[in-house]
């Protein structure tokens, strides 16, 4: 099959998805079209169980679709873009020192307490996975995934403070996540990752400066290219014109950024922040503002939709070893406890700064979802069996922290805000 027809597959399947949701089960449409692929892709394996085959057609066909590439580069920089795109700067600067804790040493403290709380779980289910690969699990799954929390965060009705700090978090530390990822999966490369355990420490040096030149340079190219956008912006009066500079940032600005080494996602959050900020302020007509929403609005809703049908069929290439399911089951849990502990942490050592509720804790960790980050980064592992397991207990909190806490974190709220008790 060409990449048309591929594309074709998924745009008919996605769109009969989302129909089916909105005709009969009404669900956000995120949430809905992943459900009704998890069940679609259960109906092919058990046909697969009966001597169909269609199990196996369907596979053929994921197969073809490079995952990590498809979302990494390509559909993440443009939901991203979309994401920040309608965060209020000025709101999100009330909240930088949560949001900047909660992104960066939230993430790391995490990452370790997941990596080291699987490593022995692991071993004493009887699988057993070197100390860096654990890590790299911890790494995957830490950080919130922005195209799950987004929508859900806007439809749930949470006070603007709170909606901020959740959404700016998201937004921001799957950037880091991802460097903390490269990270440890460049220990991974050097040959040290294997049996022995993955002994190999990179230079602190050169970690401190892998970091620097992905996450900074990232906010650097972010900040060049929305201010180049935003002087173009200022030139033109054509809403389609305008349009097209937007999207032209996107797609090269995200292959720019790869092509000097920093971070993508980060680049174009922070140029999603100039744009919908400065430049919808200063370099557009209310005719182009409307336009330019209306465009990125429906672009986010379809690559959001494409996107969450392909996490519920990725089911067919997930690993189903029973001792895989346990482990899996174990690890939500797990990572909602590392969660707790780096959100209720970060909490305590800012309630020194602003004041914070205890149901503001309990919603934020309950509204840091995983999504298709968290999959596609551990689609990205090298071939090996630590692949394997590492999908299935991605997949597992991916699918219990869509479908879970994706369909009560807007009860949760709605809870809080009907009881009067603060929850910013």
């Amino acid at each position: 099959m060409s990449l048309l027809d591929i594309a074709s597959v998924l745009i008919v399947i996605t769109a009969i998805f989302a129909y089916a949701n909105h005709r009969y089960l009404k669900l956000p449409t995120a949430i809905g079209v992943m459900l009704i692929a998890l069940l679609f892709s259960m109906g092919l394996i058990g046909l697969g169980y009966l001597g169909f085959g269609t199990e196996v057609l369907a596979e053929r066909l994921l197969e073809r679709i490079d995952f990590d590439e498809t979302l990494l580069h390509g559909m993440l920089g443009f939901l991203l873009f979309a994401g920040a795109l309608h965060i209020n700067l000025e709101d999100l600067w009330k909240e930088k020192f949560v949001i900047g804790i909660l992104a960066t040493v939230g993430v790391v403290l995490s990452a370790g307490l997941v990596g080291a709380a699987m490593y022995f779980i692991l071993e004493w289910l009887g699988i057993g996975l070197p100390w860096i690969y654990c890590l790299l699990f911890g790494a995957l799954i830490s950080p919130t995934d922005p195209i799950a929390v987004l929508g859900i965060m806007k439809s749930a009705g949470a006070p603007k403070s709170l909606e901020t700090k959740i959404s700016g978090e998201s937004l921001f530390n799957d950037g880091v996540g991802v460097v903390l990822f490269l990270v440890l999966l460049e220990m991974v490369g050097g040959g040290h990752g294997g049996e022995s355990g993955g002994s190999h420490a990179l230079d602190a040096v050169g970690i401190a400066r892998f970091f620097l030149v992905e996450a900074v340079g990232g906010a650097i190219v972010g900040l060049g290219l929305g201010y180049g956008c935003y002087w173009l912006l200022r030139t033109v009066d054509n809403f389609s014109v305008e349009v097209l500079l937007s999207l032209a940032l996107v797609m090269g600005g995200y292959s720019l950024s790869y092509a000097l080494h920093t971070s993508g996602p980060i680049a174009m959050v922070v140029a999603g922040l100039f744009i919908g900020n400065h430049g919808r302020r200063l370099a557009m007509s209310d005719r182009t503002r409307e336009h330019l929403d209306i465009f990125w609005l429906l672009l986010d809703e379809i690559l959001n939709a494409v996107l969450f049908v392909l996490i519920g069929l990725e089911l067919l290439l997930v690993p189903r070893e029973p001792s895989y399911l346990l482990a899996g089951l174990i690890a939500i849990p797990v990572v909602l406890a590392a969660r707790f502990v780096s959100v209720g942490g970060t909490v305590q050592l800012l309630r020194l700064r602003q004041e914070f509720s205890n149901r503001a804790v309990r919603i934020m960790v309950w509204g840091g979802l995983r999504g298709g980050i968290s999959v596609a980064l551990a689609l990205s592992l090298p071939a090996g069996p630590e692949r394997g397991v590492l999908l299935a207990l991605a997949y597992a909190v991916v699918v219990f922290s869509i479908l879970v806490q994706g369909l009560t974190i807007g009860g949760m709220v709605r809870r809080s805000l009907a009881s009067g008790k603060a929850v910013a």
